[in-house]
């Protein structure tokens, strides 16, 4: 059994070489200029794919934009029964400037579909490395159970190699992904407390996205208002990391932690604006509210 197995398992080591060849993510998809991904480059350290949470990102991320692609399909034919009817009774520069819009939203809906289109060729390019980086794993898996060979070490290197090799491409195609993803705008909300706040309070928020940071103060006025010294921020979404938020109080020279929270971000792939509103405390007395828009 042993003998018949190292003898399959090297032809089909070498076939498993071709496929992994033919299916090279940079030799048959047309990417960005590498500048845009320059961590990711051949030689750079690869870190360790995620397939179920790119699946989870892809899932939503074309969920969103069909939801944007049909809003503005209605606007269109909204828009297009308008020029119809105005075009039999209405002034002339209505009607061109209702013709202005429909080209305006038919270019937008073409971006859309191009958007959507490129996002699902991304993943289905992912998809294929994945698995096939399985199956190089698998058969590595078999060959080390087997009795050592020449033939088998030869067809373990190779098999390294085809890994390594579906490794790169997946986070190489993980970051070309990555600029798909829009933006997600910030906009700070305040802090809910109720007796918690009191004038006079002056606190410290922390978001982070990956390298991605945004501090800002804010300070509680004596007619329970709040004010910040900054309200929005854009962040660029990240297909692993999660929104971390911290929360300090300010008192004098010293900062009491109020509490540290983390957000995921999958729900914000969508066309109405999202109100956040997070424990920052253990007991929930206090709250951060924050609204994103993507």
């Amino acid at each position: 059994r042993s003998c018949s197995f190292t003898g399959f398992s090297t032809v089909q080591s070498r076939k498993l070489a071709k496929s992994l060849s033919r299916g090279s993510v940079r030799s048959r998809m047309s990417l960005k200029s590498p500048k845009a991904y320059n961590s990711l480059q051949k030689g750079a350290v690869i870190w360790d794919p995620k397939p179920l949470q790119v699946k989870k990102i892809f899932e939503a991320l074309k969920k969103g934009l069909n939801e944007y692609l049909e809003e503005n399909q209605a606007e269109l034919d909204y828009l297009s029964g308008r020029h119809k009817d105005t075009k039999r009774n209405s002034r002339l520069a209505f009607y061109y400037d209702l013709d202005k819009q429909i080209r305006c939203v038919e270019r937008y809906i073409r971006k859309l579909e191009f958007h959507i289109s490129k996002v699902e060729e991304l993943y289905e390019a992912y998809c294929i490395q994945c698995r096939l980086r399985d199956g190089a794993a698998n058969m590595k898996h078999a060959f080390s159970l087997s009795p050592s060979t020449k033939a088998s070490r030869e067809s373990l290197v190779e098999l390294y190699k085809n890994f390594q090799e579906c490794t790169e491409d997946m986070c190489f195609i993980e970051g070309a992904l990555e600029v798909h993803l829009g933006q997600f705008h910030l906009k700070m909300k305040g802090l809910v407390g109720f007796a918690r706040l009191c004038p006079g309070d002056q606190y410290e928020v922390f978001v982070r996205l990956g390298r991605q940071k945004w501090r800002l103060k804010g300070k509680i006025e004596t007619d329970d208002s709040q004010t910040w010294d900054e309200e929005e921020k854009i962040f660029i979404p990240n297909l692993h990391e999660k929104f971390e938020i911290k929360v300090t109080e300010l008192r004098g020279l010293a900062t009491i932690l109020v509490g540290v929270v983390t957000c995921d971000s999958i729900n914000f792939f969508t066309t109405k604006p999202q109100a956040i509103i997070v424990d920052i405390t253990e007991l929930g007395t206090i709250k951060l509210q924050l609204e994103v828009l993507w």
